[in-house]
């Protein structure tokens, strides 16, 4: 009997995300239309998304200001990767804000840039933001300025 309610849970569950997966397809086709269509005004620096073939998750186009970033969890609450990547967002916020989160949390959870991903814990069970931290920390060391960063980012990533 156990077994058997495991196997309806588990066949419920597999329904349930290959629904979420199908429907997120098409809202993601729905909204590169509807991205294409808008216009972002010059103005402060505002989390900004393009719409190409497969549109770039959203990011600030310009440094915020240190004081507009909200603060990320400390790096002591993790452990490996995951810590290292805390401590790179902590020495490099403003270019990590200038990137573009490749798991897409911009649309499933309405994140501003990857610098969001580390505001709460989300990064600490997503790879794709974690290595994006990370190769973003070793290029900015590397010499590289965050908009020639983003471009090896979207390279990657995409």
């Amino acid at each position: 009997m156990k077994k058997r309610l495991l196997l309806v849970v588990l066949l419920v569950t597999g329904l349930g995300l290959a629904a979420f997966i199908i429907t997120r397809q098409n809202q993601t086709q729905t909204s590169a239309g509807r991205l294409a269509s808008i216009k972002e005004p010059m103005a402060a620096p505002q989390p900004r998304s393009s719409a190409a073939a497969e549109p770039v998750p959203a990011y600030y186009e310009t440094a915020p200001s240190l004081t507009g970033l909200a603060k990320t969890l400390p790096p002591e609450q993790f452990s490996g990767k995951a810590r290292e990547a805390y401590q790179a967002v902590r020495m490099i916020p403003q270019t990590i804000a200038q990137m573009p989160c490749y798991c897409h949390c911009d649309r499933s959870i309405g994140h501003k840039s990857l610098h969001s991903c580390f505001e709460d814990g989300h990064a600490t069970s997503c790879a794709t933001c974690i290595d994006e931290a990370l190769l973003a920390y070793k290029l900015q060391k590397s010499g590289l300025t965050a908009p020639q960063i983003r471009e090896r980012i979207i390279a990657e990533f995409s």
